[in-house]
């Protein structure tokens, strides 16, 4: 295995902040339910749950659907989120949802770092209105244990990059994660991530390559399959539906000119859905 990764790291605690640990056994609770249970919230409008190989990240693979389980929890704001029934997850919906308000501020926070990082003001972002109603997603997470008894190579989650602006990541800690740092290179030379304890990995995400014009690469990652279970919480803050993201002008010149159209942020998550679900 190679060597670990080490990362910057940026303190945006506060004295309400949360228990990563407590994230991650809420999500253990919900996916030791009963297969029935679960598919009885089955996916609707991007929330609520989805099967083992139900999507497959890597469009280009040939394989069957990556091996994981997940359960989304989108904008608190629409009344579109589905929920277990309180008997079967005692306050586990109120919990959720209080994580998801606490993680979209942490992320407001970090957006205003990366703001003033490229010379902007520290509300840009609200500025274009990416923050007016993001699209900012819950997704619990489960990988099971090693499967795999065929010859065919299955990825916990094959290659991909995320579609929004940044992405907080936890994990419990198994190994598994990797990233790519040169994506536009081949072959592909992948490294492992390491856990850090009371912590979140951010990845950036294509819409924010695409303000900065590439100054800020999405990440390219993938998950190998376990050998034990494993249980991780991403947290996707896409901008707002009608938010339109352009290259930023401090972001190009002449010999550098924009690398991407403008587009709707609606319309790039749309499209790159279809094509992880086959659609």
């Amino acid at each position: 295995m190679p060597d670990a990764l080490q990362f910057p790291i940026i303190d945006l605690s506060s004295p309400d902040r949360f228990s990563i640990a407590n994230l991650i056994r809420q999500s253990s609770n919900f996916f030791s339910l009963p297969i029935e249970e679960k598919m009885k919230l089955v996916t609707k409008n991007h929330r609520g749950y989805t099967a083992l190989h139900a999507e497959k990240l890597d469009t280009t693979l040939t394989t069957r659907g990556d091996s994981k389980e997940s359960f989304y929890i989108g904008p608190l704001t629409d009344d579109l989120n589905q929920w277990p029934l309180e008997e079967d997850l005692p306050s586990w919906r109120c919990t959720m949802e209080t994580y998801h308000q606490k993680l979209l501020s942490a992320v407001t926070k970090l957006l205003s770092l990366i703001a003033l990082s490229l010379k902007l003001e520290e509300d840009f972002f609200e500025k274009v209105g990416a923050l007016i109603e993001p699209l900012a997603f819950i997704r619990l997470l489960h990988y099971p244990g090693d499967l795999n008894s065929s010859s065919e190579e299955i990825f916990g989650a094959s290659a991909h990059s995320d579609y929004g602006m940044v992405t907080l990541l936890v994990t419990d800690g198994v190994p598994g994660l990797q990233i790519c740092r040169e994506k536009s290179k081949q072959p592909r030379v992948w490294e492992d991530v390491p856990s850090m304890s009371g912590a979140f990995i951010v990845n950036i995400g294509d819409m924010m390559e695409g303000w900065t014009n590439g100054l800020f690469r999405s990440t390219l990652h993938r998950v190998l399959q376990p050998r034990q279970d494993c249980y991780s919480v991403a947290f996707f803050t896409n901008p707002s539906k009608d938010c339109i993201v352009e290259c930023l002008e401090s972001c190009c010149t002449e010999s550098c000119p924009p690398r991407f159209p403008p587009i709707k942020a609606i319309d790039y998550l749309e499209e790159r859905v279809r094509l992880t679900y086959g659609l």
